[in-house]
């Protein structure tokens, strides 16, 4: 017998172990995650329960048809992955939609890698694997971001090694969490795009960004002209805080800086916000003036 198909023989029983033994599951030491890594095994459909983390819950009913003609006419080009629960019990990591897929061409079995992960391992890979398709929106990457944070416990610094993506552009989508249901809706929809958005964020108030979300709806705007709005619309509101910020002066207090500036001969001035905080400023000229004020203050 050649050496390649002895270790064919070796990864052959490797998979038996993992897939008939009565004995093995998601904690036996026997078992690691990578006893099988790079084998395929053929497992039973009916054997595979749904994942209780999968981000997604929207899936097109056409293209999973779509999918399952092209399964019944190539087979599964993909295999999904899966985690051994006990005895021939199977938990899906990834690959839902291939899945599902072959449920509706009528497949028995599935060609899967199996892999040994506890639960916070399954959710981190599933998430990531999910993260990498081209067809989630917006809201969904977002979403899947925040929850490897959460429940994986990941920094965005290494979420962003783990995604291989800039730290801006994880920070970009994590904000969009931020804005209102209704303003996510729009995005995760399609009825406003990552543009719109991020124009969006910038609005402080919650009441204003919804009014915003209506304007584009209703006028079709596009990124450019909904960015120029809320250019417009903070210029406003800067203004406004500027005045706000010039506390006016209670009327009891309105002669006291010229009864102090009597009192000590020499200009003086009171400044005062708008919670009571501020100071009183006495201005002297030479050394003489600075020893009168100091004497008065002494008598």
């Amino acid at each position: 017998m050649s050496k390649i198909k002895a270790k064919k023989k070796v990864l052959g029983r490797g998979l038996d172990a993992i897939l008939q033994s009565p004995e093995t599951d998601i904690t036996a030491k026997d078992i690691s995650g990578e006893f099988v890594v790079g084998n395929i095994a053929e497992v039973a459909i009916n054997k595979i329960e749904a994942n209780p983390f999968q981000p997604r819950t929207d899936f097109d009913e056409m293209q999973l048809r779509e999918m399952a003609e092209s399964i019944k006419a190539q087979g599964i080009i993909q295999p999904v992955t899966v985690r051994k629960l006990g005895f021939d019990k199977f938990q899906l990591i990834s690959g839902e939609r291939r899945l599902r897929a072959s449920q509706l061409a009528k497949m028995e079995v599935i060609p899967a890698y199996i892999r040994v992960a506890n639960d916070e391992q399954m959710l981190e890979m599933a998430l990531i694997e999910n993260i990498h398709r081209k067809n989630l929106n917006a809201i969904e990457v977002a979403i899947s971001y925040q929850r490897l944070i959460d429940e994986c416990k990941l920094t965005q610094e290494k979420l962003s090694d783990k995604l291989g993506k800039n730290r801006s552009t994880i920070t970009n989508f994590l904000r969009l969490l931020k804005l209102p249901p209704e303003v996510q809706v729009a995005l995760r929809d399609n009825f406003i795009s990552m543009g719109h958005a991020r124009a969006l964020i910038t609005v402080e108030s919650e009441a204003q960004q919804i009014e915003l979300l209506h304007q584009i709806l209703n006028r079709e705007l596009n990124v450019r002209q909904v960015e120029e709005l809320v250019r417009n619309l903070n210029k406003t509101q800067a203004k406004e805080a500027k005045k706000i910020k010039r506390a006016v002066i209670p009327e009891k207090y309105k002669e006291t800086p010229t009864m102090l500036s009597n009192r000590f001969g020499t200009k003086v001035s009171l400044r005062r916000n708008n919670k009571g905080e501020g100071n009183i400023v006495i201005s002297f000229k030479n050394d003489d003036e600075l020893d009168k004020i100091i004497n008065l203050f002494k008598a």
